[in-house]
């Protein structure tokens, strides 16, 4: 008999965590109470067990529940909704990390590509790589291949759409990807080493899949996905159904729920299939802390049985000065998107991207 181990946050008093942790408990297996549960099997095998209470505070404690792995049906869908599924109706639980049986790592297998075939496709084997966003929303298709050629022609590794740009009518899908996918191949042939375009996919999961067998016919290397907006069950289908796609998950939407960004972005993302996972880097547009930018950094790379590492890739509002200071912060096994702070250079475009690309490079 396997078990998923589920650890929560939970603000409740002391002398009442106990019967909270419990009614957890019995929230998230067989939401009933267990004296009416009258199946000996069903009590012993699926019942979720708490097995810690750890006080952080008087008014917060870490809960650590057993949950039956047999209860998941190994699907994306229904394990998300064991582990989160009522309870993140309770505002006062919180999703902190979750440890999963062997079994289920090799169900869902993580990565197809990770770091090694970031580095292999983009021909970098050693130095951080760089990334960009083509944007504003609203452009042209030629106005977005012109930018992505201009970016391929400085040498950055990977230009994705920004996850704003769908299939609206200024820049529908179709011409786009095949505009910015020329773009590129033509900027490769100026430098001579591999520029990877990934366009952003979005819309149903019909749609998402159409979407992605064209880009494959275009030359696509690589797309750029936001698990939570399209549903983890999409997300992972999509990962095994199209391997040799490299998949950089977007964040979008992931801060809509109690759940831990670290364990979230970080882990489940990749475990899903994310080779990439991008995040809000500290000090940026956005509120992470040093703190948990490292431990999610760590929990994309560490290792963790038969699953690939994922490259962690720090974004939102980061200037090319701050390329020295990152590397350091990160080491090596990291892409750095930086997009706002390249496109306010205006006609100066290509040379702070080179200045970009070549502050990358210096720090090797």
């Amino acid at each position: 008999m396997a078990w998923i181990s589920a650890t929560y946050l939970l603000t409740s008093r002391s002398e009442e965590v106990q019967k909270r942790a419990a009614a957890l408990a019995l929230e998230q297996s067989v939401e009933m109470p267990f004296e009416a549960v009258r199946d000996e099997k069903i009590r012993e095998s699926i019942v979720a067990r708490v097995t810690a209470i750890e006080p952080l505070d008087p008014q917060r404690h870490r809960v650590t529940l057993q949950l039956a792995t047999a209860t998941t049906g190994e699907d994306v869908t229904q394990l998300t909704n064991m582990l989160f599924g009522n309870c993140s109706l309770q505002d006062d639980v919180y999703l902190e990390d979750v440890a999963f049986p062997p079994e289920l790592l090799q169900r869902f297998g993580g990565p197809r590509h990770g770091i090694a075939g970031l580095r292999a496709l983009t021909h970098a084997p050693q130095r951080p790589l760089t990334c960009t966003a083509l944007k504003p929303q609203g452009s042209s298709c030629e106005t977005l291949a012109e930018l992505c050629e201009t970016f391929g022609c400085a040498g950055i590794d990977v230009i994705k759409d920004d996850h704003g740009i769908a299939d609206q009518t200024y820049a529908p899908f179709a011409l786009r990807v095949r505009a910015c996918q020329a773009a590129a191949e033509r900027a490769a042939s100026v430098t001579g080493k591999p520029v990877i375009y990934a366009p952003s996919l979005v819309g149903s999961p019909r749609r998402i899949f159409e979407q992605a067998e064209l880009a494959r016919e275009c030359g696509v290397r690589a797309v750029l996905l936001a698990p939570m907006l399209i549903g983890l069950g999409t997300f992972a289908e999509f990962a095994a159904a199209f391997p040799e796609l490299v998949i950089l998950a977007h964040p979008a939407f992931g801060g809509a729920s109690r759940i831990s960004p670290v364990w979230l972005f970080g882990k489940f993302f990749r475990l899903l299939g994310a080779d990439a996972t991008i995040y809000p880097n500290y000090g940026g547009r956005f509120a992470y802390t040093q703190d948990v930018c490292r431990a999610l950094a760590h929990a994309a790379r560490a290792p963790w049985g038969s699953i690939r590492p994922a490259m962690p890739v720090p974004a939102g509002g980061m200037p090319v000065e701050r390329v020295s200071e990152m590397i350091a912060f990160y080491g090596k096994d990291v892409m750095l998107l930086i997009g706002g702070s390249l496109l306010l250079a205006g006609e100066r475009l290509p040379e702070r991207s080179r200045t970009f690309v070549e502050a990358v490079v210096q720090e090797v």
